[in-house]
């Protein structure tokens, strides 16, 4: 009987097959850096944050596997499944602290929003694909019926920036599928036209009499500190204050690892997740912040490289959506923690401790490693 034996050279070469060195390389920085970082924010973490790292690179290595046509023809699925998860939080999802966002179906207990951030890109890329060719003004407003039904019952848990991210998800998708400005350009000014309302008129419209009418109480209260953080420097407004002032405290070259006096001595709250930028802040100053912002750029870019020479419609609406997406959590993550944006629950890419999200971003990059793989197969 004939032994079968791999050579571990050809092993090896086996193993990194499916992997893209460029975006690999970068990966590994950002998760090298979240260790760092962890280490000082968090560590009693650090053992869960290796176990969430290992299984998130096993899986983007199990995705970067799968064809590309493949990963699309499971867009359906995935998509309708994802509803249907969600359609069950919404009748018998498990509440904590005022949220109901989860779904115990015994043997685990889901997210299904998460579901949805590589469901929603994967459900449009294969509707657009489908329809190449013939893409008009009736394809759109399907795609964004197909966007709205799980943005509209994720919004409902509620869980304002979840809901963004897989909104911006879907909204890439139809952008990059050749959405007309015409139509873009006025939801650009009634946006403009909305926050600069805000702004002029803050202190009329936080007064608490005031109903926002398409904004929870909370989403209210959280705009407002944004706008007057000292208006409440003790409840909604501390996080803002607290991690501005650990960011500013880091000057240009921070006050070294582990040195960081906000971190350690628990003013900045959520320092592993949300808010785990102005810890690296505050210890690596503005130096290191820079370097952080430099190989989330070269990411980036390496995404739309990709995106760019991807053999099939779909799968270059998919890789845009995917690149935009880490370049929304990091904008998102980083506006909230220096007080340009409202605090939103949305973590920095790669870098904030959670399986969940880690897992998805990783997921993310297997599916671009995928679409590159298929196109160096196609031109050899």
């Amino acid at each position: 009987m004939m032994e079968l034996r791999l050579h571990p050279v050809a092993l090896i070469r086996a193993i990194l097959r499916p992997i893209d060195p460029p975006l690999f390389l970068l990966l590994t920085v950002l998760l090298a850096a979240a260790l760092v970082v962890m280490q000082s924010a968090s560590p009693a973490r650090m053992e869960a944050q290796l176990v969430n790292t290992g299984v998130a690179l096993a899986l983007m290595w199990v995705t970067a596997r799968i064809p590309s046509a493949r990963l699309l023809s499971l867009a359906m699925p995935l998509y309708v499944v994802g509803v249907v998860l969600l359609v069950g939080v919404a009748l018998f999802g498990e509440i904590s602290k005022g949220a109901q966002r989860w779904l115990d179906l015994g043997v685990v207990r889901i997210q299904p929003s998460e579901l949805m951030k590589i469901a929603m890109p994967l459900m449009l890329a294969w509707f657009f694909q489908q329809r190449e060719g013939a893409i008009g003004f009736v394809e759109f407003v399907l795609a964004g019926v197909l966007l709205a039904v799980p943005v509209a019952l994720i919004v409902t848990q509620p869980d304002l920036g979840t809901s963004l991210l897989v909104a911006a998800a879907g909204l890439y998708v139809i952008f990059f599928a050749g959405l007309s400005w015409k139509l873009i350009v006025p939801l650009v000014l009634v946006a403009v036209v909305g926050l600069g309302s805000i702004v002029a008129f803050g202190d009329t419209l936080c007064q608490p009499e005031v109903d926002w009418q398409v904004l929870r109480e909370y989403q209210k209260h959280r705009v407002c500190t944004l706008l007057d953080p000292t208006s409440d420097p003790l409840g909604k407004g501390f996080h803002i204050i607290q991690s501005t002032i650990a960011i500013g405290s880091g000057g240009m070259f921070g006050k070294g690892w582990m040195q960081g006096t906000q971190t350690h001595l628990s003013f900045i709250p959520e320092r592993h997740t949300d808010f785990i930028f102005a810890v690296m802040a505050e210890e690596f100053g503005l130096i290191g912040a820079l370097v952080l912002l430099v190989v989330l750029f070269m990411l980036l870019l390496r995404g739309l490289m990709i995106a760019a020479v991807a053999p099939t419609l779909g799968t270059r609406l998919l890789a845009g959506a995917i690149t935009m997406i880490f370049f929304t959590y990091a904008f998102v993550n980083m506006g909230m923690v220096s007080g340009i944006l409202p605090v939103v629950g949305v973590p920095l890419p790669f870098i904030s401790y959670g399986g969940t999200a880690l897992v998805t971003l990783c997921i993310g990059v297997g599916i671009l490693m995928s679409i590159q793989r298929e196109r160096a197969l196609s031109q050899s």
